[in-house]
């Protein structure tokens, strides 16, 4: 299996920052049944709120091939443009357990 991790800084700031971060976790979450390589997928904004990284998703998939196929899917190629628009900074690791 391969987990797939990723997290964000936002590009903005209080009340904008919430709203951007629940429609970049919603419009991920939607991909869950539509993507068929998602085997799981959690995300969410940071609970603390201490200067920490904003948004976090994590993701698992049967294969690295599954995984590929669920970055190149149309449906979240779709969402990219949308989601980089609010990024400032990403950090993504992927290992097998």
């Amino acid at each position: 299996m391969i987990r797939h991790i990723v997290s964000w800084k936002l590009n903005t700031e209080g009340e904008a920052r919430r709203e951007a971060a629940t429609q970049i976790a919603d419009s991920l979450r939607a991909l869950v049944g539509e993507v068929p390589q998602i085997r799981s997928l959690s995300i969410g904004p940071d609970a603390v709120g201490n200067g920490n990284w904003d948004l976090a998703l994590v993701a698992d998939f049967d294969t690295i091939d599954d995984l590929t196929g669920y970055i190149e899917h149309p449906a979240h190629q779709a969402l990219l443009p949308f989601i980089r628009s609010h990024i400032a900074e990403r950090s993504c690791v992927d290992f097998e357990f």
